[in-house]
């Protein structure tokens, strides 16, 4: 059993961390890091999940997301607000982990859909976020406050709640005016299907491209909708639960 570790949050926050700045007057400031800092502050947050768990040393993948995302292929504005540089040493950090850990990134793909392609082709490990968007997956999360065993219905379910209502921390809306709590109520009176998701955007005067859009987007991606020998992005289809068998359409990478 694996620990499978969305490691750019933490690599993110421990080299934010790490930062100081320097007042030279004159209005100018400067931005310095100690690399060692920066490196002590992962190892203390690794080693916090690893003491987490019962067994003695835990093996641990590290995932990291791709500098550039197939999302944008399908919306050009997603994660647009998100362009502010990395923290300092933020690379140099993931190098030095890279001589310490498996590290994975896999090419336009972010860090969660990384973990849910090996969660899905290896069944049994557990992944370690507290990113909301990994209850899509099934299997065993840690979000750090606690381990949850979600199903496959229970993951098919959240992908549609999100696909109904949006995430503006990644730059896609949804359907106006649903969040997570009316998209709850509105499945639970009409089902968890995706027609009941077309209906929504429609009565909004939306269409269901505009629906399908937004399912694409939210989709974190499983060893259904990523073809792992020419590394091609299958795109989710409500069609079939498997977009492998009724979507021909893959998006190389």
């Amino acid at each position: 059993m694996k620990l499978l570790v969305d490691a750019d949050y933490i690599v993110y926050k421990c080299c934010a961390s790490a930062e100081d700045e320097i007042n030279w007057g004159d209005d100018v400031i400067t931005v310095v890091s100690k690399f060692s800092d920066a490196m002590n502050n992962v190892t203390r947050e690794l080693t916090k999940i690893k003491n987490h768990f019962m067994w003695d040393v835990p093996e641990m993948i590290l995932f990291f997301s791709d500098s550039k995302n197939f999302r944008k292929q399908i919306y050009s504005a997603y994660k647009g607000h998100r362009n502010r540089k990395k923290p300092c040493g933020y690379r140099r950090v993931i190098n030095e982990l890279g001589n310490q850990y498996e590290v994975i990134k896999l090419p336009e793909l972010e860090a969660d859909d990384g973990m849910g392609i090996y969660a899905t082709k290896h069944p049994g490990n557990i992944i370690v976020s507290p990113d909301k968007d990994l209850r899509q997956i099934p299997g065993r999360l840690y979000d750090f406050n606690e381990t949850v065993e979600i199903t496959e219905e229970e993951g098919t379910n959240w992908h549609l709640i999100q696909s109904l209502a949006g995430d503006s921390t990644d730059g896609y809306s949804g359907c106006p005016s649903i969040g997570i709590k009316r998209a709850v109520t509105l499945f639970e009176e009409h089902g968890y299907t995706w027609q009941t998701v077309v209906d929504t955007f429609e009565s909004k005067g939306l269409t269901e491209e505009d629906a399908l859009m937004n399912a694409q987007l939210a989709k974190i991606l499983t060893i259904d909708e990523y073809d792992w020998q020419t590394r091609s992005i299958i795109p989710w289809n409500p069609t079939s639960s498997s977009s492998r068998i009724d979507n021909g359409a893959v998006i190389q990478t």
